[in-house]
């Protein structure tokens, strides 16, 4: 029985980040660029206002105060998007609004609350001129041409992530598409004759599908796209039709069949359509986890058979599945947050495996305290929907009592990879 870290290398060693592919940039979120991006326009492109107020030159206005304001001619008015043809000289100003280009000859912005623009307004007085209130310094409110970039600089590196803020940079250089490594392709296939689809009448002794569809919303929130397969039967036709339609995708994950029961026959079958690595890691829930690469007309697909217990299926995807699809999708940050908490609840280990426990984490003050969500049998699937960490009890330790200080895996807390 390998370890998890073991378990996981070996993983890892077999997948391989994606070809790129081009695509507009709003559907690139949570992607990883495929290439260098330059600029090709300068931002902002001229100097501009950073207030709405006046245009000026400085020289007239350093010696404004309340009690003494500097009167200026207003020349002009000049909105973002527009330029002005009027050049500011001594004694002039050009109402300006955030945003709209400098016009020639100032080199001043005083927004509107430094000026008696107001006081002129409620008077009906001439709007024709202005009084400066306040002394500003020279160059005050002006943005920068190029202050944010500059046209030849590199703006994103190539296998950056690509988050709100970067779709937003990428928009305000005129990019419509981008390269990105492309989203993997994962076939989801559950196995069992006790399975009944959803939406189906529930015959006595049967259970719904929940394995396919915990692993595709998974696949899903870590970047990947699932296609689900349906069910696969205890019987090696069936099963290994079904494998057959996997071999086009990046990743085939499997739930069931790989325990050491009569009717658990995936094992056999895979080992038939490819080689198996291994098939038990020292982890609790999740210790009988297969992993191998299935081979049709020379091609290779990586995959990971997790137990058919719903809890377990999940958990193992956590920590395996997860991991394989982020460097498929070329991120380097592989593993889940992880916290240190006070733990409120006894969670036992009794043999020596390394046990993910649910929990609900909360914060009091400066602290977080971990509590069980209740039973922790591998079947009850509602203890994961409780909960938002998993405590880690050590392969070496008897257990965690209440008081004790635990790491907790944050399942909820997304890291950008």
């Amino acid at each position: 029985m390998i370890t998890v870290e073991e378990a996981l290398a070996m993983i890892l060693d077999q997948v391989h980040v994606l070809d790129p592919e081009k695509k507009p940039i709003l559907a690139c979120l949570g992607q990883v660029l495929a290439e260098d991006v330059i600029a090709r326009i300068t931002i902002p492109p001229l100097d501009n206002s950073a207030m709405d107020g006046y245009a000026v030159r400085h020289e007239s206005i350093k010696n404004a105060g309340e009690s003494n304001p500097a009167t200026l001619h207003v020349i002009g008015e000049v909105a973002a998007g527009y330029l002005s043809a009027q050049e500011v000289i001594p004694g002039a100003a050009i109402r300006i609004m955030t945003g709209a280009p400098i016009p020639k000859g100032a080199d001043t912005v005083v927004q509107f609350e430094h000026t008696d623009e107001e006081i002129r307004r409620q008077r009906l007085l001439c709007s024709s001129v202005i009084g400066i209130l306040r002394p500003t310094q020279k160059g005050e409110n002006i943005r920068k041409a190029g202050e944010d970039i500059k046209k030849g600089d590199l703006i994103l590196a190539r296998r950056t992530v690509l988050r709100p803020q970067e779709i937003g940079v990428l928009a305000s250089l005129g990019y419509v598409e981008i390269s990105v490594i492309r989203r993997p392709v994962i076939a989801i296939l559950a196995t069992g004759d006790e399975l009944v689809e959803v939406g189906q009448p529930l015959p006595e002794g049967k259970i719904y599908n929940s394995n396919a569809y915990s692993a595709a919303a998974q696949v899903t929130r870590c970047g990947g796209i699932p296609r689900i397969l349906g069910i696969g039967r205890d019987n090696r036709d069936d099963l290994s039709a079904k494998i057959a339609q996997a071999m086009d995708a990046d990743m085939l994950i499997t739930s069931g069949g790989v325990s050491m029961g009569d009717y658990d026959i995936v094992k056999e079958i895979l080992a038939e359509h490819g080689t198996i690595r291994f098939w038990t890691v020292k982890m609790k829930p999740g210790k009988p986890l297969a992993f191998g690469v299935l081979q049709q007309a020379g091609r290779e697909t990586p995959h990971l058979g997790f137990p058919g217990n719903p809890v377990s299926s999940m958990i193992t995807f956590e920590h395996f599945a997860r991991p394989a699809i982020l460097k498929m999708l070329g991120k380097t940050e592989f593993a889940k947050p992880t916290i240190e908490a006070i733990s409120q609840s006894r969670f036992k280990n009794t043999d020596g495996r390394r046990v993910y426990a649910r929990a609900m984490v909360t914060r009091r003050d400066d602290r977080y305290y971990a509590t069980s969500t209740g039973p922790q049998g591998s079947g009850i699937l509602t203890s994961m929907a409780k909960a938002n960490g998993l405590v880690i009890v050590p392969e070496d330790s008897e257990g965690v009592n209440p008081g004790d200080t635990v790491r907790v895996q944050m399942l909820d807390w997304v890291s950008e990879g």
